[in-house]
C-alpha cells in the first residue's frame, strides 16, 4: 500500500514540476515580445502623394493617401488631414509615397499651373527651340543654361556674331506643342520656358526675334559668370600665310661638244 502511494506522489510531483517549467518557459518567451511591442513608438497619420506629380499640379482627393508614420520622426510641415490640402498647387515635383509638406505647396488661393512657381519680381518667358538648340533634350525643368544669340547686323556673312547674352538662367518648363508652318503643315515644336528678370526678358525676346538663339547647358553647381567678347564669323578662319612652293628644277638639255683644233665648244639644246 505504501509502495502504491509513493508511485502516485511521484506522478503528482512530476506533473507539478512539468507544469511549473512550462509556465516559466512561456513567460520567458512572451516577455521579449511584450517588450518589443511596448518599445514601438506610436504612429501618426501623414498625408503622402498617391502618384508622381509635376510642378503646378493641383491636389485632389485621389492624389492623397494617409499612411502611418512614427510619431517621433514625423517630417516638419507634414499634413495630418487630406481634406485640408486638397486644392493646393505644387511648387515642387513630388514622387509616389513622398510626404506632402507645406514647403512644397502654394496657398489654396494661388491656384495651380506655372504662375505659382514664379517668384515675386521674376518673369517666365517661353522660346521655341529645336533638338539642337535644346541640347538634344537634356534641357529639363530646374536645369540651368546660358543663352547665346547669333546676329548679323550687315549683309556680309563675315560680320555674323555670336555672343552669350544671359548666364545661369533657370529652366521652368520644357515641352512640345503643335504648330503649323507657312504651308499649313502641322509640326511639333519644342518650347522652353526660362525664369528671368524683366530686363533679361527684353534681351531674350529681342534675341529670339532678330537672331537665332542657342542654349548651353550648365553644371548645376557652377554659379560663376564669365566675361566674353563674342566671336565673329570672319575670325573663325583667319587668312593663312602664302605657302612658298619649291621651285621645280629644270630638266637638263642635251649638250653637244665640238672641237675645232684645240678649241673646245659646248652647245646645250
Amino acid at each position: 500500500m505504501n509502495r502504491k502511494r509513493r508511485k502516485w506522489m511521484a506522478l503528482v510531483l512530476a506533473l507539478v514540476s512539468g507544469g511549473t517549467a512550462g509556465y516559466l518557459a512561456m513567460n520567458y518567451l512572451r516577455e521579449p515580445v511584450q517588450t518589443a511591442v511596448r518599445s514601438q513608438p506610436s504612429a501618426t497619420q501623414v498625408a503622402v502623394a498617391a502618384r508622381d506629380m509635376p510642378v503646378g499640379s493641383v491636389l485632389s482627393s485621389a492624389d492623397i493617401k494617409m499612411v502611418d508614420w512614427p510619431s517621433n520622426n514625423v517630417p516638419p510641415g507634414y499634413a495630418r488631414d487630406a481634406q485640408k490640402i486638397v486644392g493646393h498647387g505644387l511648387i515642387q515635383a513630388v514622387s509616389l509615397n513622398e510626404p506632402l509638406l507645406s514647403a512644397k505647396m502654394a496657398s489654396k488661393e494661388s491656384g495651380g499651373g506655372l504662375p505659382i512657381v514664379i517668384p515675386e519680381g521674376m518673369r517666365a518667358v517661353s522660346v521655341k527651340v529645336d533638338e539642337v538648340i535644346g541640347v538634344a533634350g537634356f534641357v529639363l525643368p530646374s536645369t540651368r543654361v546660358d543663352v547665346l544669340v547669333t546676329l548679323n547686323p550687315t549683309s556680309e556673312r563675315e560680320a555674323a556674331t555670336t555672343r552669350v547674352i544671359l548666364q545661369n538662367v533657370q529652366t521652368l518648363a520644357a515641352g512640345q506643342t503643335i504648330q503649323r508652318d507657312e504651308e499649313g503643315t502641322p509640326q511639333t515644336v519644342t518650347v522652353i520656358t526660362l525664369l528671368v528678370t524683366p530686363e533679361q526678358s527684353e534681351k531674350l525676346t529681342l534675341a529670339s526675334t532678330e537672331g537665332r538663339i542657342h542654349l548651353a547647358l550648365r553644371n548645376m553647381l557652377d554659379m560663376e559668370e564669365v566675361e566674353t567678347d563674342g566671336v565673329r564669323a570672319g575670325t573663325l578662319v583667319r587668312s593663312a600665310r602664302p605657302v612658298r612652293r619649291a621651285s621645280t628644277p629644270r630638266r637638263a638639255g642635251q649638250r653637244i661638244v665640238t672641237f675645232n683644233g684645240t678649241q673646245r665648244t659646248e652647245t646645250t639644246f
